[in-house]
């Protein structure tokens, strides 16, 4: 799961705090955002992950779902699926026919859920206003984060959202060594009729996996 744990990786780099050194515009963008996303039961997204390096010729692009609702989730990545109901986290594995299951610690900077994919801004960063592409008619505003912590690893994160729906339509990450990460939105749905029971593992599905509980 180290592609997966990178993919969240990025959402750990985000953050909404204070606003003393933040531009006005983008504070006041950044704020719409949040507002909008905390409004929705629950939002199911299509995405596409892409980790790319020019200088070493490589580019890779992988596509995923994710259905939030609260802090639960389910996620669909390379393969495998990730469910966290609340309290667990289920790892399911079908190529192993293996399942993970481990207790999430919210104390545990490592573990990162999706939960706050669209909800990235928590602290950390200053928001500077950046470029504004047309991307296929749509207005992409892009803001850029900077990092209050001097020792970030991060050379830059830029933050795109669309100015008509005020979503997020994507987030790029620079590394120093030239590597770039990009999560984009694909396809975004709110307020779905999801099942009571989606969110939940049933393990009468999994009756022939091997289920590796941890501690």
């Amino acid at each position: 799961m180290k592609t997966t744990n990178l993919f969240f990786s990025i959402i750990l780099f985000i953050g909404f705090n204070s606003f003393a050194q933040n531009e006005p515009k983008a504070e006041q963008l950044v704020k719409e955002v949040l507002e909008k996303v905390n409004a929705y039961d629950n939002m199911v997204i299509d995405f596409t992950y892409t980790l790319e390096n020019q200088e070493q010729n490589m580019k890779q692009e992988t596509r995923g779902d994710v259905s939030i609702q609260g802090d639960k989730y389910v996620l669909n990545l390379m393969g495998t699926k990730q469910i966290f109901d609340g309290n667990k986290i289920y790892t399911i594995v079908p190529a192993d026919e293996e399942v993970t299951i481990s207790n999430f610690d919210a104390n545990d900077s490592e573990q990162i859920t999706p939960s706050k994919m669209l909800t990235f801004f928590e602290d950390g960063y200053i928001y500077k206003m950046d470029i504004l592409q047309d991307v296929k008619g749509r207005k992409i505003q892009y803001v850029e984060l900077i990092a209050m912590d001097s020792d970030s690893e991060m050379k830059q994160i830029l933050l795109g959202i669309d100015k008509h729906t005020k979503h997020v339509y994507n987030l790029i990450q620079v590394q120093p060594s030239g590597t770039k990460v990009e999560f984009r939105v694909t396809k975004f749905q709110k307020n779905m009729p999801l099942s009571s029971k989606h969110f939940e593992f049933d393990r009468s599905k999994y009756a022939d996996y091997y289920i590796n509980e941890l501690d």
